[in-house]
């Protein structure tokens, strides 16, 4: 019985390893995400972090705002979605598709 434990005490810590490099791996990694027509561009890295917007001069009305500033959002919660699921499909390598609670 202890044995079993010990087997899968260093399983667990097989696996951590595993995460903890996948995840500085994901800090590399980067998904671009667009709004209006590419007339915003957003850059998210696997940590959810905006590394970089780009916005074309076009879409710069100073007498409508509030339609770039939706333009922006959209572009960055695209980013991030797709971060995520970047992050998911990397952490399901290792995790074998098992959904576990608090990872990635």
């Amino acid at each position: 019985m202890a044995q079993n434990i010990g087997k899968i005490m260093k399983q667990a810590q097989e696996m951590q390893a595993k995460m903890m490099r996948v995840q500085e791996e994901l800090e590399a990694k980067t998904v671009e995400a667009t709004s209006g027509g590419g007339m915003v561009t957003a850059v998210v890295n696997g940590k959810y972090e905006l590394i970089s917007l780009k916005i074309e001069k076009d879409v710069v009305d100073p007498e409508d705002i509030e339609m770039l500033q939706d333009l922006v959002v959209a572009a960055i919660n695209e980013g991030v979605r797709k971060a995520q699921i970047m992050a998911q499909e990397e952490m399901s390598k290792i995790t074998g598709g098992l959904n576990i609670p608090g990872l990635g």
